[in-house]
């Protein structure tokens, strides 16, 4: 009996050794004028996004570009005191995609302060060449919320957990009208903060 309570106890311990640990979210490292700003990215919750934006990094598609954007509650046209930073490609070029549309009711991160999320004009035409960090509560760009019309919200596929001061100070700095701009005037950043290099920690 002492040998089969062995035997069982050892068997099921090897078991649980072989079982694969889940993956770690991967940490992206923005290394910016500014200071370092870490993201913690979810490709399993959001996949099509957190994929495009990995992608983006990997293939270092994000050094010396940078935030080029900032609202704030003083800036807003619509009064909603949407506040974020949007930063990317300074060119605004869509080297890969755009990419489906990831809704947040599916990806069950809203886009609250520090989360990380995919500019777009209409759903679908979102990249991860151009992206924001939120600074405060905007769940109001989540699925179903009044931001836009169509309702789709924006896709949320990560959250910064280290530099969201960094992220705060880069709001904060002078911006200047946007051009040819009279829809939102004085969001366009007069000196773009560069992102030095983006790479996974």
């Amino acid at each position: 009996m002492r040998l089969f309570i062995f035997s069982l106890c050892f068997f099921m311990a090897g078991c649980a050794a072989e079982r694969p640990k889940p993956a770690a979210a991967p940490i992206v490292v923005l290394e910016t004028r500014a200071g370092l700003i870490e993201i913690t990215v979810f490709p399993e919750k959001a996949p099509v996004s957190a994929g495009d934006f990995l992608r983006y990094v990997d293939e270092k598609l994000y050094d010396n570009q940078g935030f080029y954007r900032t609202v704030h509650a003083q800036n807003d046209p619509r009064n909603m005191g949407m506040s974020l930073i949007q930063g990317g490609r300074l060119d605004k070029e869509i080297v890969y995609g755009p990419i489906a549309h990831e809704l947040t009711t599916e990806t069950g991160i809203s886009n609250a302060d520090g989360a990380v999320a995919i500019a777009r004009l209409a759903p679908g035409t979102g990249s991860a060449a151009y992206f924001f960090i939120n600074i405060g509560n905007n769940d109001f760009l989540d699925t179903g919320g009044t931001r836009n019309p169509d309702g789709q919200g924006y896709a949320t596929f990560g959250r910064v957990t280290k530099g969201l001061e960094v992220a705060r100070d880069i709001q904060n700095m002078e911006t200047v009208p946007d051009e040819g701009e009279t829809v939102t005037p004085g969001q366009t950043l007069k000196t773009p903060v560069t992102i030095v290099r983006a790479y996974r920690k």
